[in-house]
């Protein structure tokens, strides 16, 4: 289906602090502001990886933790699929994996999608695009919503990249580190922008996925540094009391490329691995920072609303895995913070669970857009503007589709309420999953075989089979995957 620009676009005159314009509900009509938006992504960040959260004693992140202090922290945002491409469509489309279809890190941007900020471009709104796009290829050609665009060829480098500037390729040597040229380039854009316009910026950091690689002046400031290990690590190990509770491909994945025992082919040490990505994640906060500076410097800190959001969580050794893919807490889950004092009404923690799908209609929403009725999201404006009637989501869906180049990980499909979980495994014979995450926060007690829990796990699989026929998502996307890597197979054609 081909999703259609809505007509209805309010027109305006746009100042730098963002327009004020009118609202039409039927006979009522309403003032509110075309707020500039800055949305700030990075990868594999996982939610509670932050200097406030205290769950790394000694991470230090003072600009996020700014962040947090200063505006709102949603403790419980979760993503619909823990994987950076089809994370990154919901993102922009406030669509499903399996409505967008871009359902793994290959698979093509079908070509009727439209990208939330192709609505901003329609209403007046100046748009750019600075990092990260690997969504669908490793293309960096300019895409669709966006006035100004940086980019590079699939997850990039850290050092010395190649951005596409507008369609022209520019080469940076010298040590050039990425997430300090993006962050310095939007700050550029800034600077440079039509002022009578409200503008929206999405800068797309590389950082923290691996091969982690920290800036310079990051490089030991965590060395010899450890983190305690989670209640789970051991708990997938041989002969261990809980194996019988356990789903085997997880007690598998312990000797693969994610798990603790052979992670990333035996290449690095668990505790060194986690210093170098916390050494990473400096550079990130350091970003923050001078994008929160610069807004004060012009005068927009008060106005503009200020997102910060991972694109999926990530493993530390949780139930002897590391990376993302499953359903577990840490590899779903992710830190979302926003920062707009004219907007939020009370700062602190939203408890509310809330996902990627909702980041489009609420930055529409703080545009003045009307969200079109396709989108599976819903607006956090209300939620942040303390509204007695502001929606919040009872239960959130999860689903990851198999991959061919990580066949380790199965096709997973989960429901989460505030209470329980429920995964559902398709095409392996294994265990499925029940946890109550209030008794039990760390998912060592699969409970999906208490006599007394029957019921429960019955309703929410009802419920996960609901939402995916509601959804058109009765029916697994599929790709075209060509890879020879063996020799067996160098002769075999495509078909």
């Amino acid at each position: 289906m081909k999703w259609t620009l809505f007509t209805a676009i309010l027109l305006g005159v746009c100042g730098c602090a963002g327009a004020q314009s009118e609202r039409f509900f039927g006979d009522e009509t309403a003032s509110f502001t075309k707020r500039n938006v800055i949305f700030i992504l990075t990868d594999d960040h996982r939610y509670d990886y932050m200097g406030f959260t205290g769950k790394v004693p000694w991470l230090k992140t003072p600009n996020l933790d700014r962040l947090a202090a200063e505006g709102a922290y949603f403790p419980n945002a979760f993503v619909t699929t823990s994987l950076c491409s089809p994370s990154r469509a919901s993102i922009l489309t406030g669509l499903y994996s399996h409505q967008h279809t871009i359902v793994d890190n290959h698979a093509p941007d079908p070509g009727d999608l439209t990208y939330f900020p192709q609505y901003l471009q329609t209403a007046g709104y100046q748009t750019s695009f600075f990092g990260k796009w690997h969504m669908g290829d490793a293309s960096d050609e300019p895409r669709p919503g966006f006035d100004h665009w940086e980019s590079f060829k699939g997850q990039g480098v850290y050092y010395n990249p190649t951005l596409n500037i507008n369609g022209n390729r520019t080469i940076y040597k010298d040590s050039t580190y990425i997430t300090d040229l993006l962050t310095d380039h939007a700050i550029e854009w800034l600077e440079k922008r039509n002022t009578e316009q409200p503008f929206f910026l999405y800068l797309s950091h590389k950082a923290v996925h691996a091969a982690f690689k920290p800036a310079k002046r990051h490089k030991g400031m965590y060395q010899g540094l450890k983190i305690d290990l989670p209640p789970t690590y051991y708990q997938t190990k041989t002969g261990d009391y809980l194996d019988l509770n356990w789903p085997q491909w997880v007690a598998d994945q312990r000797i693969s490329w994610h798990g603790v025992d052979y992670m990333y082919h035996g290449k690095g040490e668990f505790q060194e691995l986690v210093v170098d990505y916390c050494e990473t994640l400096m550079g990130v906060d350091d970003s923050v920072g001078k994008v929160l500076r610069h807004l004060e410097a012009i005068g927009l800190s008060e106005s503009t609303l200020v997102i910060y959001m991972g694109d999926n969580g990530f493993s530390w050794g949780e139930h002897g895995l590391i990376d993302k893919r499953h359903f577990y807490e840490e590899s779903v889950k992710v830190p979302l913070l926003m920062r707009c004092p004219e907007l939020i009404s009370n700062n602190g923690e939203f408890t509310q669970m809330v996902q990627n799908i909702d980041i489009a209609p609420t930055i529409l929403d703080a545009a003045g857009i009307e969200q079109p009725e396709h989108l599976s999201g819903i607006s956090l404006i209300p939620i942040l503007g303390a509204e007695p009637a502001a929606k919040s989501r009872q239960e959130i869906f999860y689903e990851y589709y198999w991959e061919y180049d990580f066949p380790m990980t199965p096709t997973v499909f989960g429901m989460r309420t505030d209470r329980y979980k429920y995964i559902r495994y398709h095409g392996i014979w294994d265990r499925n999953e029940l946890y109550d995450l209030q008794a039990d926060p760390a998912e060592k007690y699969n409970l999906i075989g208490d006599p007394n829990l029957q019921e429960q796990a019955k309703s929410m699989s009802l419920a996960l089979y609901r939402w995916l026929e509601e959804s058109g998502g009765m029916q697994i996307p599929l790709k075209k995957t060509v890879k020879y890597r063996f020799g067996d197979f160098k002769h075999q054609n495509e078909y």
